[in-house]
């Protein structure tokens, strides 16, 4: 076994780095074991130096982190500050300095990952992200290697737990979306500011990384269609329990039936309660994989907190000290397909719409017409009256993205139609 210890630098010690150093810390004779060599802490870059840490060695902290990836004796970066910078201007400098790379910063790799493995590539380094979709998952490294010789058609799944707390509450409870958020908020599973879960700006991020790995294409954080889950009402609710469904906010990358490109989108949408993510409660994560060989996977667990990311990033600097120690690098980027990320229109699914219209005769007439003249096929229809008022629930057959949004535009125009309350896609049927 080599002596010489591989030197790690670790950036950021917030809930994910301390637990990191203290695993580092506490695990190191099992670390040594596993990777063949002592795995020794260097130092711990922060921006608040006084700031208490429990477990954490007070003498590796510094806050001047270019210096600590520019020593030139690193062997490993484990970056956890989040962000765009300077979270990327310290990975490129620790490849240009020798160093491989283990980041849980799904932003920065949605947005410049394929700048940054073709860094790792330059000079002949690692770069490594588990940790940067669904906390402690393993999901990344199966999409990268162990499906590497089968065909990914399919990513469905639930990303971000934040979100998912908030509409298991709804759907459990029946309460309505500011009050889910408050319990979320006070349980500590929402940020004080939770725009970035409940607009999935992360579950975005997110879903570029894995149909990039999954369909071995670039896919940028600008090609993933995005909606928040903040109009997501009781009312949805209820209806989505009429058809035996729920709602959940899901990260969908999907592959052509031609093969010739590929979509990838985060939205809410009623899912079967017979499907696999149907059941996934609290703040856990899962992801829904088909491939043409391996058929159905999913993959389920705690998909953020300090201890299982944590996991992740120890995982994978286990991987990346063994490549160091073997002379030699893990897979990098895959995106020989070049397949284009066609715009959400072209995407096909099935539509739930609910309308406030009169209540009067002919109005049902004029609905199915107006949805007839834009090619969108109902399936059911569902009105209650009530005051000279009436709810008309459509539910479609399968239709273009494109003409649906077209379909409801002239509704809107209907004098008989006066809104249109409610419009969610429906997923995960049987033969989807």
């Amino acid at each position: 076994m080599r002596t010489r210890p591989l030197k790690v630098a670790l950036l950021g010690c917030g809930v994910v780095g301390s637990e990191v150093a203290r695993i580092m810390t506490t695990h190191a004779d099992d670390l040594t074991q596993r990777v063949g060599a002592p795995v020794e802490l260097a130092g711990i870059a922060v921006r608040r130096p006084g700031r208490v840490r429990d477990g954490v060695p007070a003498e590796l902290i510094t806050t001047d982190a270019t210096a600590l990836v520019k020593r030139g004796d690193i062997d490993v970066v484990v970056e956890v500050i989040g962000g765009i910078e300077p979270a990327r201007a310290l990975i490129t400098a620790a490849f240009e300095h020798g160093a491989s790379v283990v980041s849980a910063n799904k932003a920065l790799l949605a947005q410049d990952g394929a700048a940054l493995h073709a860094a790792a590539e330059q000079h002949g380094a690692d770069l490594y992200y588990e940790a940067a979709v669904a906390g402690a998952i393993p999901l990344v490294r199966p999409l990268r290697e162990s499906l590497a010789g089968d065909k990914v058609n399919r990513v469905l799944g639930i990303v971000n737990g934040t979100t998912n707390f908030i509409l298991d509450k709804m759907d459990s409870s029946g309460a309505g979306y500011s009050e889910a958020l408050d319990e979320a908020t006070a349980l500590g599973y929402a940020e004080a500011d939770p725009t970035a879960d409940v607009e999935g700006f992360d579950a975005a991020a997110k879903a570029a990384i894995l149909a990039g790995i999954a369909f071995h294409t670039r896919v940028r954080l600008d090609d993933v269609y995005r909606e928040g889950m903040t109009e997501v009402t009781a009312a949805d609710f209820a209806s989505a329990k009429q058809m035996g469904c729920t709602i959940k906010l899901l990260a969908i990358c999907e592959r052509a039936a031609d093969g010739r490109s590929v979509t990838a989108r985060v939205h809410p949408a009623m899912i079967p309660l017979g499907h696999p993510l149907a059941s996934v409660r609290e703040a856990y994560n899962a992801v829904f994989i088909e491939a043409e060989a391996a058929g159905q996977l999913m993959f389920y667990g705690p998909g953020a907190g300090g201890s299982p990311t944590a996991s992740a990033v120890l995982g994978d600097l286990v991987a990346v000290c063994r490549n160091k120690l073997a002379e030699s690098t893990g897979p990098g980027e895959s995106a020989y397909t070049r397949l284009p990320v066609s715009p959400m229109g072209e995407v096909v699914t099935r539509y739930h719409i609910s309308l406030d219209v009169a209540d009067k005769p002919g109005v049902l007439a004029q609905v199915a017409t107006v949805f007839a003249e834009h090619g969108v096929s109902i399936d059911t229809v569902r009105q209650q009256g009530k005051d000279g008022e009436a709810a008309l629930v459509v539910v479609t057959h399968r239709a273009a993205d494109a003409a649906l949004s077209a379909t409801v535009e002239a509704l809107r125009k209907l004098d008989t139609v006066r809104g249109v309350a409610s419009i969610m896609r429906v997923e995960g049927e049987k033969g989807e």
